[in-house]
């Protein structure tokens, strides 16, 4: 195994990382209606559980409302069971054939939680890169223990790693520094 490897290795482990990040931030509210506010809700579908986003079509016909159209309509109930236990802060209003769900506009306390939110989820990230480059450097020390690279290229090694974990960990702030201007801009 060379220092090359060990970076190949390490890089796709960091962009996994921004990736879960940006899915995570797509969860969070500001405040406008976006189809990604429901993607962690799941319906129990006949005793199985499953994605609303594959039993129903959600839309956004207004800023601050969302449609959801359940393709098998005796599965409405159900639905909208599952938009009340997932505590979203939304309130299903059913008229037997689709679910509007009214956006509420944020007040200032409420963004500022979300805000504190963001840097909480932000920091897990941060930590989650700097236990990959925590790895990685623990790989490089071994194999100059081991005698299969040389020091120079340990520190050589160190280096790119430490490069990479500060590009991702710039990335974590960028993303949640721009959601946080979202949310505190609504």
């Amino acid at each position: 195994m060379s220092v090359d490897i060990v970076l190949k290795e390490t890089k796709p482990k960091m962009e996994q990382v921004v990736d879960d990040f940006k899915r995570q931030l797509a969860n969070v509210r500001t405040g406008r209606a976006t189809v990604g506010i429901l993607d962690g809700v799941s319906v129990d579908y006949y005793g199985s559980p499953t994605p609303l986003n594959q039993m129903a079509s959600v839309s956004v016909p207004e800023p601050q409302m969302l449609v959801v159209q359940p393709w098998d309509a005796s599965q409405i109930g159900e639905i909208e069971k599952a938009i009340n236990q997932a505590n979203l802060g939304l309130n299903p209003s059913n008229d037997g054939k689709l679910i509007r769900l009214q956006i509420p506009a944020l007040n200032e306390e409420r963004r500022r939680e979300m805000a504190k939110q963001i840097g909480d989820i932000a920091e897990q990230h941060r930590v989650a890169i700097r236990n990959v480059r925590h790895h990685a450097n623990g790989v490089l020390k071994q194999m100059t223990k081991d005698k299969e690279i040389s020091e120079d290229e340990e520190h050589k090694g160190l280096d790119e790693v430490q490069k990479l974990t500060n590009t991702y960990t710039g990335k974590i702030d960028d993303l949640a520094k721009t959601k946080e201007e979202e949310i505190m801009s609504v």
